[in-house]
């Protein structure tokens, strides 16, 4: 930063009659000067007023004068109120800003920050300045921060200059202007607790939403709290039939304004607003390809490892005369599985023919009475290596970002586990704890496999397991984690085994914990790429990760239900934190999903609910991350109602 000899400055907000006072502090930023800003820093003090400049502003309608009225509550009402340090930012550069709220997202989760305010609206264009020693000019271009960074003390400002070399070191400005766009998203999710930063999202990309879902749904009630997130709703019957797509065709041309785009995050959906987009000429993947990627039948059939493992059926009366006609026998364990679904929902581990028969009569009746019935079930072999999620963000067949992160063992992996457990998520850490070469085979082969479907570009969630990995899951000391094997059988080179292709972004608790750990929105680079090809300029900067690497050890935990019954703890997360205030530095993220009164169905449910979740980090070690996590899992408490 350049800066001018300490003095004090005295703002005044003349239609609220607040004044506060900072002094100007004389701080270098060398190690920021290859970055395209430059940083003013401030004291908000209680001190010697007495040769202060003024600055004025006549009200609070602009961010800079809004922010500057709210420091002073910071410390009024203290006896003995400490300086508070604070940086403004500038732009060296004239342009525009790829996405407003770009600040606070990227410095998200750092302990020494107090607060991050952004002074940006969507799309603005900024003027570049120049920083200056001389105190007036400092005055004249204030208005021009792009934002402020509050600080606990000004012991982290150094701190401050590293994140902002590893967390902004990437093109935030656009050189052109950019238009406001506005896409059709298709089905508005059950609440704001699983979709709001990704609406936040859209409104900061400068994206005007509107939602097409059936009539009640909390998105269209013009008083909601939350109707800012959407423009406006279309009342829409999203019934996952064969005339789906048409639906959307007719709901979409009834709008008065140009739509540019599609998006849909639902599974079942995909394929038909696919086709809604191609008839409509807006930016899409092929339909068949989001036909593949939405049958496990067809997904396994495709692949080439483990191509001769596999059968599938299309009725469980099938399964007889294959059984009778296969030359080879079964081996065992097998995986039984619906070829579509979600969640684990109905994935059976089975240990003979018996388990055999049941499980595939099961998964065949799960969707047969569903609006787009299906009675298809894929068989496939039990991979005892380890699971892992990988996401890619993909443009014109070229790995934008991806990240991979280890799907830690469910209840069916346990070597005592019977036909009855199921596979429902226990945690996914971040980062993942397998060997570099594994995570390279992982990443080419999603990849491979994402194209050989027929994509080019998109986001993408996959769930694959390595076959003769290096590592293993063991229990130490009472916590469970990857290490490495105690024998090691040459020539056998790992596989990476693909379970199943979402051709979306992961669920919306990993694309937060996504968000958090590396400063990569999957949300927003699948909103861009429905929008098309005049946005790929903001694909590729928003696909750049901190250069550090994920900024902590992220676990995204999950409580799974136990028991049956009636929810009689109100809400069990919050008030396990409120019992633990130790762990509030070390949990960044929750959500309770069953909350007081609701039924629970337990671990036999034929859809698999969990209780609640944890963002659970660790900045010292994944072994740290891994106790806190146990303590969680062995604390955690909720009451039920027969």
């Amino acid at each position: 930063m350049i800066a001018k000899a300490e003095q004090t400055v005295r703002f005044l907000i003349e239609s609220s009659g607040t004044n506060g006072y900072f002094k100007v502090l004389p701080v270098s930023g060398e190690r920021v000067e290859g970055l395209g800003f430059w940083s003013l820093d401030l004291l908000l003090h209680e001190g010697d007023r007495s040769s202060s400049v003024d600055i004025r502003f006549p009200d609070t309608n602009t961010h800079l004068a809004r922010f500057l009225d709210s420091t002073v509550s910071l410390t009024s009402g203290e006896a003995n109120p400490q300086p508070i340090p604070m940086r403004l930012l500038f732009s060296k550069e004239s342009g525009y800003v790829i996405r407003s709220d770009f600040l606070p997202q990227r410095l998200e989760c750092l302990g020494h920050i107090r607060s991050v305010t952004s002074f940006l609206d969507p799309l603005q264009g900024i003027t570049g300045v120049k920083p200056s020693e001389d105190l007036s000019i400092i005055i004249q271009t204030l208005p021009n921060a792009l934002g402020a960074v509050i600080l606990h003390s000004t012991a982290h400002l150094a701190d401050l200059d590293n994140d902002l070399n590893n967390r902004l070191s990437y093109s935030w400005l656009s050189t052109t202007p950019l238009s406001p766009r506005r896409l059709a998203w298709v089905q508005g999710r059950e609440d704001i607790d699983c979709i709001e930063r990704a609406f936040n999202a859209a409104a900061a990309l400068g994206i005007k939403l509107v939602i097409l879902d059936e009539p009640g749904h909390w998105l269209q009630d013009p008083i909601s709290p939350w109707v800012y997130l959407r423009e406006a709703f279309i009342e829409t019957d999203i019934t996952t039939d064969e005339n789906l797509f048409q639906r959307v065709i007719d709901a979409v041309r009834s709008y008065p304004h140009i739509i540019d785009g599609i998006v849909t995050i639902s599974d079942v959906r995909l394929p038909a607003i696919a086709r809604a987009c191609r008839i409509l000429g807006l930016p899409t993947e092929p339909a068949e390809a989001y036909d593949i990627a939405g049958d496990k039948g067809q997904t396994r059939l495709l692949e080439r490892v483990g191509a001769n493992e596999s059968f599938v059926i299309s009725s469980a009366s099938e399964l007889g005369p294959y059984l009778k006609q296969r030359k080879e026998p079964l081996r065992f364990p097998l995986v039984v599985k619906p070829v579509i679904g979600w969640c684990s929902d109905c994935v059976s581990k089975v240990h003979d023919t018996h388990e055999l028969i049941a499980a595939v009569h099961k998964a065949s009746e799960r969707h047969a009475q569903s609006a787009k019935p299906s009675t298809t079930v894929v068989v496939e072999p039990y991979i005892a290596g380890p699971e892992v999620d990988a996401n890619l963000a993909i443009l014109d067949g070229e790995i934008l970002f991806f990240d991979i992160n280890d799907d830690f063992p469910s209840p069916a992996d346990q070597t005592d586990a019977d036909s009855r457990a199921n596979f429902q998520e226990t945690q996914n850490v971040i980062p993942s704890g397998l060997p570099q070469a594994e995570l390279d085979a992982i990443r080419d082969q999603m990849r491979d496999s994402i194209l050989r479907q027929g994509f080019r570009s998109g986001v993408f969630h996959c769930e694959a397991r390595v076959r003769n990995s290096c590592v293993e899951y063991v229990v130490k000391d009472g916590v469970t984690d990857l290490s490495p094997k105690s024998l090691q059988i040459e020539n056998n080179e790992p596989q990476v085994y693909l379970h199943e292709i979402n051709a979306r972004p992961p669920g919306y608790l990993e694309t937060i914990a996504v968000l958090l750990a590396y400063g990569v929105d999957y949300y927003a680079l699948r909103m861009l790429l429905a929008v098309g090809s005049s946005e790929t300029n903001r694909l590729h900067a928003l696909s750049q990760p901190f250069v550090q690497g994920a900024q902590f050890h992220l676990s995204l935990m999950i409580i799974q239900q136990t028991r049956a019954g009636i929810m009689k703890t109100a809400d069990a997360a919050k008030e396990f934190l409120e019992k633990h205030p130790k762990l509030k530095d070390n949990i960044v993220d929750y959500y309770t999903r069953k909350k007081g009164g609701d039924i629970l169905e337990g671990p036999d449910a034929s859809a698999l609910w969990w209780i609640a979740y944890f963002s659970v980090v660790s900045r010292h070690s994944r072994r740290d991350l891994l106790e806190r996590v146990e303590f969680i899992q062995q604390n955690f408490e909720y009451e039920i109602e027969n």
